[in-house]
């Protein structure tokens, strides 16, 4: 593996907020354009973009008040957050893009298709879309639950997600780094986006998302139910390479996933 050289960008969207993003490779192409999860931030990704072909054409996004991008809005939709990786394909110049999000990210990947159908080829999910308990339209009841949760004890919040993430047998120590870095996302950004997610209609943004679809999903996280639900609207491969963070904890394992991904 080799360290490639990366390119620390910004551009500025309206709200005061300042997205920042690493390109790699070359200037002109189509683009792999990758998001991370909720509390994360896009140097997960460098490990990643490192094992990935020479040539390849990648840019690594921080959603607004995640790593170093900054904004004062009001709106923490995932369909806000797809307007973010929207100017930075703008400022880019992109014209063809596989967008591949993780986590939360994948939602977001979801609505820049949707936002952006003539540029994004193809829409790759990282162990996202297949939660039943998060992604889906919830009830009113569940949604307020969920809202409850983080307000009260946002600490609890986060680490319940971190354990639902964690198959048996995950590194106690990986857990409590994965905790210690999500618990200490901004707020209010943290809490609304959280928020955001619970609140997203996706099979209303599948109905819309015209591309294909690959779910990346960890085996041991994924439910008979959702492969039941959604295997006719996205493709999903069930895979064995750690947690929830799979990104993170097997960067080669992923950049072959990704990079195995054809472009139409």
């Amino acid at each position: 593996m080799t360290t490639k050289s990366r390119k620390n960008l910004q551009v500025q969207r309206a709200g005061h907020t300042t997205i920042r993003y690493t390109a790699t490779g070359p200037g002109t192409g189509p683009a792999l354009v990758l998001i991370h999860g909720w509390g994360l931030n896009r140097g997960d990704f460098d490990a990643i973009t490192d094992h990935l072909p020479a040539g390849r054409r990648v840019l690594a996004i921080d959603l607004a008040e995640h790593g170093e991008s900054r904004s004062t809005r009001d709106v923490w939709t995932i369909e806000e957050f797809a307007r973010d990786v929207a100017a930075v394909l703008e400022a880019e110049a992109v014209d063809t893009a596989i967008v591949a999000g993780h986590s939360l990210g994948g939602a977001v990947a979801v609505e820049v298709g949707r936002l952006l159908p003539g540029t994004v080829s193809r829409v790759v999910a990282l162990d996202a879309l297949h939660y039943m308990g998060l992604f889906p339209a919830q009830s009113a009841e569940r949604t307020e639950g969920m809202r409850r949760l983080f307000r009260e004890d946002f600490a609890a919040g986060v680490r319940g997600l971190v354990e639902g993430g964690s198959p048996a047998g995950t590194d106690e120590a990986l857990k409590d780094a994965y905790f210690e870095k999500m618990s200490a996302v901004r707020q209010p950004a943290g809490l609304r986006s959280i928020e955001g997610l619970v609140e997203w209609d996706m099979d209303a943004a599948l109905a819309e998302t015209k591309q294909p679809i690959t779910v990346f999903a960890i085996r041991e996280l994924t439910a008979q139910e959702a492969i039941d639900r959604y295997g006719d609207r996205f493709k999903i491969v069930l895979i064995d390479l750690g947690s929830h963070h799979f990104p993170v904890e097997s960067p080669e394992g992923t950049a072959r996933l990704l990079a195995g991904v054809p472009a139409e």
